[in-house]
């Protein structure tokens, strides 16, 4: 990411004052920064933090942008929370109430804005007081250590699941797996497939106004902003994939349509959260998932030699 691309897909979406000044000063002057920067973490009355690096360091801001220590950051008041939330909604807070009540809102280029705050009875969240900025990532090629365990030959892939904690890069990495397989691979050699993506929300495509802006395979179609469950099921009905790509897994429905994806023939790559595969067999729908035998390939991932590092590779028990 250049300090640019930065300014327009992040900053400029913030508006104006203080904390958005710091980040866009510090940003410009600390290349480590913007190089590795994958959180900026904005909260009422305290420090302004950047959190990057394969070791998540902590970068406290000062109100002119310089790298202090923590007791030297600016601290954002709550009136500025408020004027940089209003922003990100666009100033229509009330259009941005489906996004607000999943907790986040996706920027372009596929950055997530999480809130938190005091919730209402519909989920929806009210006096803001803190957000994270979630900087997204295209990583081209960090996929090419993990494709050779999904493709099984030149016409073939695994039906797969990644497994991961949070923030270890499982959606960087599915995304350049969509990449590959939707392009075709030289090295282990792949024909290439028709991709379809079901990307809930909006960050394994990074699609703006419908068009992906993350680099997915030239062969890759997208459903946006679609619930996972009736994603699948358009997807084999409308657009005849070979293979169906989607990130975290196992909301109510995702079973019933994974099943019928297999059933069609359609083979299945997604993401769940959990450190192993044992983490996932008390989720119902995960656990039905397994025992049903759909994929055919687990594949976890850790953080312990940084982001998106192989933990495992197991096959489904027959």
């Amino acid at each position: 990411m250049d300090i640019r691309k930065f300014h327009s897909e992040i900053t400029d979406r913030l508006g104006n004052g203080p904390a958005v000044n710091a980040l866009n000063t510090a940003f410009a002057a600390e290349g480590e920064l913007l190089r590795t920067a994958g959180e900026i973490r904005i909260r009422t009355g305290l420090p302004l933090l950047v959190i990057g690096g394969i070791r998540k360091e902590k970068y406290f801001l000062s109100a002119n942008g310089k790298l202090v220590s923590a007791p030297s950051a600016y601290l954002p008041p709550k009136d500025e929370i408020n004027r940089i939330f209003a922003s990100i909604c666009r100033n229509s807070v009330y259009a941005y109430k489906e996004d607000i009540r999943n907790g986040f809102i996706t920027l372009r280029g596929g950055h997530r804005v999480g809130i938190a705050g005091k919730m209402l009875p519909d989920g929806s969240v009210y006096e803001v007081s803190s957000l994270n900025i979630r900087i997204a990532r295209q990583v081209k090629g960090c996929a090419s250590s993990i494709i050779r365990y999904i493709i099984k030959n030149q016409d073939e892939v695994y039906s797969t699941l990644i497994i991961s904690p949070p923030a270890c890069g499982k959606t960087t990495m599915i995304r350049d797996i969509a990449r590959i397989l939707g392009s075709g691979s030289k090295s282990p050699y792949f024909k290439g497939a028709n991709i379809g993506i079901i990307d809930e929300r909006s960050e394994i495509a990074a699609c703006y106004n419908g068009t992906p802006a993350n680099d997915v395979g030239m062969m890759t179609d997208v459903y946006d902003a679609c619930p996972k469950e009736k994603g699948i099921l358009m997807m084999i009905r409308s657009m005849a994939p070979d293979i169906i790509i989607t990130d975290e897994i196992g909301g109510p429905g995702d079973a019933a349509a994974v099943e019928s994806a297999m059933n069609a023939g359609v083979k299945i790559i997604a993401t769940a959260h959990g450190s192993r595969l044992s983490d996932l067999k008390v989720r119902r729908e995960i656990a039905a998932m397994v025992n049903t035998g759909v994929f055919e390939k687990y594949i976890t991932l850790s953080c312990n030699h940084g982001p998106a590092t192989i933990q495992e590779v197991s096959e489904a028990v027959k």
